[in-house]
């Protein structure tokens, strides 16, 4: 076999010892040179006819050793690895050690899972609290449909008020010499957005279509470009043009064009149980978040930093994701944040501790629970996504390992059990306004009083849905 030994170095640092046989060795040396025999010129032979005792006195004997080495390494690492049954979480680092007769001798440095202990998992306590889906909250959904559908009109006759959106060319100087970025021409705004520097979109209110004037403004001492930070401005503006939303009437005809009912009555009814519904989610997920808190608190586990920086790959990727959707990408928007990719590995350091934490306490209960999956529940999964992705099942099947899923719905299982064996106590919502005020926007047709719920992302795996938290 290819493993010769196994050490355990610091903590849950292992070093695996890899003998790659020199017949096998030596096949793999064969094979690079045949690989690359056509592109080698030596002096006295046409490219690619030189023999190989001639290439290799010509550049040395070793000079296929490493892409060889590479060439067997891959094969004989995994199965050294299934041999010593150990559960890497890092990369392993190769350092060749000898090439003799008995072949070569191969250190490969590696971080194992790190051993876990939970307990006082089962029979823990938490308070569920579901938010009361009120007539304000319903209305307020019901005007952010409305903005939607918004239609934009031009406005002529009247000066640029809050809200509304005006074209403009600007350029901007700090002590009469222009900046890089400060210039625009036929750019869209809308005032009170806060999209520009502050006081810039407060100083167009009430100039009109032409006219040409002056905007004075300060950097923030925080602006993401440094040399501006802090520093008096002038953007010489001109005023090309002005546009207003308006807003459909709240009625049914508005009910019959955004929705399948007829009446808007139907139609906040069907807003009220979908609010509802997601309220009742909501303390779904913060019941599993009070659990996990402790199962995490009474946990021991001593954490590869490798585990941790692999996590944080991975949320940065999500992120990275996230704005490829909204037509961004991580280089703009470190542009514009003044953020880079040190600060956001800061950033994201204790949601990927966290989650690395919660899926090893989960995985560990798994073990303890004895919790097993079924080649039924694993079919029935991939039968879900398929659906859920309008895929077929044997495309999802090519591009989702069955291992993944059986992992993913042991800790689900496990996650369940930890619910099923809690003690769930109900918790009355606070109020967020008065009575008196509760009472007035309940009869307040339209009048929003409530922010909308933040849209979260699901999370592929199950440890990770019991964490759902958006990176901010």
């Amino acid at each position: 076999m290819s493993l010769k030994s196994v050490n355990q170095l610091e903590k849950n640092a292992v070093e695996l010892e890899i003998l790659i046989p020199k017949n096998e060795f030596d096949e793999a040396v064969t094979r690079a040179f045949k690989k690359n025999a056509g592109k080698i010129s030596i002096p006295g032979f046409r490219r690619g006819k030189a023999p190989r005792n001639f290439v290799e006195k010509y550049y040395g004997k070793g000079v296929f050793d490493d892409e060889a080495i590479n060439d067997i390494l891959p094969a004989m690492y995994e199965a050294a690895l299934a041999e010593s049954k150990v559960e890497a979480v890092s990369a392993p680092e190769f350092e060749a050690v000898s090439n003799d007769e008995n072949g070569v001798l191969i250190k490969a440095k590696l971080y194992r899972k790190p051993d876990v202990e939970v307990k006082d998992y089962l029979g823990l306590t938490a308070e569920k609290e579901v938010e009361k889906v009120t007539a304000a909250m319903v209305d307020a959904e019901i005007d952010r449909m409305r903005e939607r559908n918004a239609r934009t009109i031009d406005v002529t006759d009247r000066a640029a008020a809050k809200d509304d959106t005006v074209t403009i060319d600007y350029e901007g100087s700090v002590d009469g010499v222009p900046f890089e970025g400060g210039k625009a021409d036929g750019a869209d705004l809308k005032l009170g957005s806060g999209q520009f520097i502050p006081g810039f979109e407060d100083q167009i209110i009430g100039k009109s279509i032409g006219d040409e004037f002056d905007v004075n403004v300060t950097f923030p001492t925080e602006y993401h470009a440094e040399e501006l930070a802090g520093k008096a401005a002038v953007f010489k503006v001109k005023l090309h043009a002005i546009k207003c939303s308006e807003l459909p009437a709240a009625d049914d005809e508005f009910a019959k064009d955004v929705s399948e009912f007829d009446t808007l009555a139907e139609y906040k009814s069907d807003i009220k149980a979908k609010m509802t519904e997601r309220n009742a989610q909501a303390a779904d997920k913060a019941v599993e978040a009070q659990l996990i808190d402790g199962i995490i608190a009474n946990m021991t586990v001593d954490i590869p930093a490798a585990m941790i920086e692999t996590e944080c790959n991975a949320l940065i990727r999500e992120y990275e994701g996230n704005l490829r959707m909204q037509g961004l990408d991580l280089n703009t928007f470190f542009k514009y944040t003044g953020m880079d990719l040190a600060k956001m590995r800061e950033q994201f350091a204790p949601d990927a501790e966290r989650r690395v934490k919660v899926r090893l306490a989960l995985e560990k209960i798994v073990e303890l629970e004895k919790i097993e999956v079924s080649e039924e529940d694993i079919e029935a999964e991939f039968d879900k996504i398929a659906k859920a992705y309008d895929m077929k099942i044997e495309s999802v099947k090519a591009s989702i390992p069955a291992e993944g899923i059986k992992s993913d719905l042991a800790v689900e299982k496990a996650i369940n059990l930890i619910k099923e064996k809690a003690v769930i106590t109900e918790k009355k919502a606070a109020k967020k306004t008065t009575k008196k005020t509760a009472e007035k926007a309940e009869k307040a047709e339209g009048e929003a009083a409530e922010k909308p719920e933040k849209k979260k992302t699901t999370r592929k795996k199950a440890a990770d849905k019991a964490e759902e938290k958006p990176a901010e």
